[in-house]
């Protein structure tokens, strides 16, 4: 299962994107138990305020677990709990960022 967090905005306007694939991941069930506990259906609804990062998670469908593919836009003010540690982690399992390009 792959789980893809995607950062834009800011200042810069310089997207980046993270992903780990949890099969690859030494504590796989822990990942899985910090998916369980995600508000999917109730994610963080304000408005993204200027210069701040806006923060996309996306999470491939896996078992019962998110039998559907889960996605979740979150504003950076917002990015707090479970959402601040998944994002946390998938940036630091994921060895490389990558930069996206801009879009003109």
């Amino acid at each position: 299962m792959k789980v893809t967090v995607t950062r834009s905005g800011g200042f810069a306007g310089i997207a980046r994107r993270w992903q780990v694939f949890l099969e690859k991941e030494p504590d796989e069930e822990s990942w899985l138990m910090l998916l369980r506990k995600l508000p999917w259906d109730d994610p963080p609804r304000s408005e993204p305020q200027p210069d701040r990062y806006l923060y996309r998670i996306n999470c491939e469908p896996y078992d019962t677990i998110t039998p559907e593919p889960r996605e979740a836009v979150i504003p950076e003010q917002d990015l707090t709990g479970p959402w601040r540690e998944l994002v946390d982690r998938v940036c630091k399992g994921d060895r490389e960022e990558h930069q996206l390009p801009t879009e003109s």
